[in-house]
C-alpha cells in the first residue's frame, strides 16, 4: 500500500463512519476519576519499499510504561489549541520532527486506557527526508515497521501478559526485537478495521 492508496481508503471509510458525540461523557460515568485527555500520532512515511509506520520505545527510567513500544504523543495541555496540536507538539518534543513537516489526514475513535487516559489517535504523513532527533529523557529508541506487516492480522495474537504486576489480556505483535502490545497494538488493530471495513 502506498500513500495515495492509503489516503483513498482512509478518507473514504472516515466519510462513512460516525462516532457518538456522547462517548466521552458515557465513559466518565463508569470511571472513579475523570479521564485525562491525551493524543498520539500514528506517523507514516513513504519509503522505496512502501509505507512504514514510526514507533518509539519509551525510555527505561520513566515511571509509567517504561520500555514499552508506543506512538509519539502524550497528555493534553491547556496551552494546546486542540488534541491534534497535542499530538504534533509531543511528536516534535519526543522525536524532533517539526510540526510544520507533518501532514495530518484524520483521526480514529478515541481509546480509553487502563491508566485512565482517553487517547485520540491521529494519522499523519512525513516526508522521507525528515530526520529523527530523539529526546533521551522520554524515548530510548525510534524505529520503523513496514505498514504491510502491521496490516497483516495474522501478525497479531491475543495473549495474557504480566506488566507492573498486573495481568493483561491484550493484542500482541512481535517485530524484530520489539513487542508491540496494549493500547499501541489496539490502535493498530483499530486502524486495520477502519481500512478494511
Amino acid at each position: 500500500m502506498n500513500k495515495q492508496h492509503f489516503l483513498s481508503r482512509f478518507i473514504l471509510q472516515q466519510a462513512n463512519s460516525t462516532a457518538p458525540s456522547s462517548h466521552l461523557a458515557q465513559l466518565q460515568l463508569t470511571q472513579k476519576k475523570p479521564l485525562k485527555k491525551a493524543a498520539i500520532l500514528m506517523l507514516l512515511v513513504q519509503r522505496e519499499t512502501g509505507l512504514h509506520m514510526i514507533l518509539t520505545q519509551r525510555a527505561l527510567h520513566l515511571r509509567h510504561h517504561a520500555g514499552q513500544v508506543s506512538f509519539p504523543g502524550g497528555r493534553y495541555e491547556l496551552s494546546d489549541d486542540s488534541l491534534a496540536e497535542t499530538a504534533l507538539r509531543e511528536t516534535q518534543e519526543e522525536i524532533g520532527i517539526q510540526q510544520k513537516s507533518i501532514q495530518l489526514v484524520g483521526s480514529l475513535s478515541p481509546l480509553t486506557t487502563t491508566t485512565g487516559y482517553h487517547v485520540t489517535p491521529f494519522i499523519g504523513f512525513v516526508e522521507n527526508s525528515e530526520q529523527v532527533i530523539i529526546d533521551r529523557h522520554e524515548v530510548k529508541e525510534c524505529f520503523e515497521v513496514p505498514f504491510s506487516f502491521l496490516l497483516n492480522r495474522n501478525n497479531f495474537t491475543k495473549q495474557h501478559l504480566i506488566a507492573n504486576k498486573k495481568r493483561h489480556f491484550t493484542y500482541c505483535c512481535a517485530y524484530q526485537n520489539h513487542l508491540i502490545w496494549g493500547a499501541t497494538a489496539q490502535m493498530i488493530i483499530n486502524l486495520q478495521r477502519h481500512l478494511h471495513r
